[in-house]
């Protein structure tokens, strides 16, 4: 299968690893506006180099493409690609508006290929062992869940042309860098958002970004069960990402890409992060290849991704749902009873 890669940023570098690592995977071309990006990207991996999105479609015919580009071209890259016939693995958020989600499924719903979301800390061994854990209700059902994120990103981080904009990124923390664990807690727990009641902030760079640096949520799921979520990059270091899912019988926590359970005050571990071979920040988690392995292993045996316009989607639902919330003071409804 013939692959491009389009954004040769830096979440770009574990999408071309991972897919190097694949035996039935030819990387055929990489695609960015910036010349020297895209030439070092396909010197490494000894594929065509392409400045226009458009032109690669044309002359390249790849069979798949992973959307790694800023956050208001993941639609209109998506929808062109799906139109097509060609499968899309797209870096989240997989749309920045309602509008654009909609298009999203409705392109997805219309084509015969194949369509992911990365959200790829759902593949992390930790977040796997607990899922399964909690799936077997092992110490009872969840009752209750908490999610801090507390990162660090300075004024050189938004020294671009994208990020820290309303137009093209679509918002700060809370859709940058905290969805990730934002679609974790939904994913552990198991049920729908129902409700959100947030407040969102710029503590850190008023006046050089747009967007919001810290976020607190309250999020009321389904089947009544409630979670809190604080996140920030306005902190002074990048800490592992905490997750703990209260359990009728103890407390399962994810801290990094560790797993432990809380019982009886006694704390036993579950899961030892392996800390080496990090492509990408060592906080996200080594994901990636394990999402893109099953995208592909979905393609080949054409079954459903799990995370596809549909589910992937529900993070978008979520944080649309943070900035209303945080907007107007008020609880913000999803979908009422």
């Amino acid at each position: 299968m013939r692959v491009s890669v389009v954004g040769c940023g830096g979440v770009s570098k574990s999408h071309l690893k991972a897919l190097s690592e694949i035996e039935s995977i030819t990387i055929s071309s990489v695609v960015d506006i910036v010349k020297e990006k895209a030439d070092d990207a396909a010197r490494q991996y000894s594929c065509t180099a392409y400045y226009d999105f458009d032109t690669m479609l044309e002359e390249d015919k790849p069979d798949c493409v992973h959307i790694c580009t800023p956050h208001y071209l993941h639609v209109p890259m998506s929808v062109k690609a799906l139109t097509r016939g060609i499968h899309v693995l797209c870096e989240k958020p997989c749309a920045i508006s309602s509008e654009g989600l909609s298009q999203l499924r409705l392109a997805q719903l219309m084509s015969e290929a194949k369509f992911g979301v990365c959200f790829q800390n759902r593949y992390n061994e930790s977040a796997l062992l607990v899922k399964d854990i909690i799936k077997k209700e092992t110490y009872g059902k969840v009752t209750s869940a908490r999610a801090c994120v507390h990162w660090e990103r300075d004024e050189d981080y938004y020294s671009d042309d994208w990020h820290g904009t309303l137009k093209k990124e679509g918002g700060g923390v809370v859709v940058n860098q905290a969805i990730h664990t934002q679609d974790l807690l939904r994913y552990l727990i198991g049920k729908n958002v129902k409700a959100v009641t947030a407040h969102v902030f710029n503590d850190h760079l008023k006046g050089v970004i747009e967007v919001e640096d810290t976020v607190y949520a309250l999020f009321d799921y389904d089947d009544g069960t409630r979670a809190v979520y604080n996140a920030t990059t306005a902190f002074s270091t990048n800490l592992p990402v905490l997750i703990d899912i209260f359990c009728e019988e103890a407390t399962l926590r994810i801290e990094g890409n560790n797993a432990y359970v809380i019982k009886d005050g006694n704390t036993q571990q579950l899961h030892l992060a392996d800390n080496t071979g990090f492509v990408g920040k060592n906080y996200w988690g080594k994901g990636h290849a394990s999402l893109i392995r099953d995208f592909y292993d979905c393609i080949e045996n054409d079954c459903k991704f799990p995370i596809d316009a549909v589910e992937g989607g529900k993070a978008v639902e979520e944080f649309l749902a943070i900035f209303k919330s945080s907007e107007s003071g008020e609880k913000f409804y999803l979908k009422k009873d």
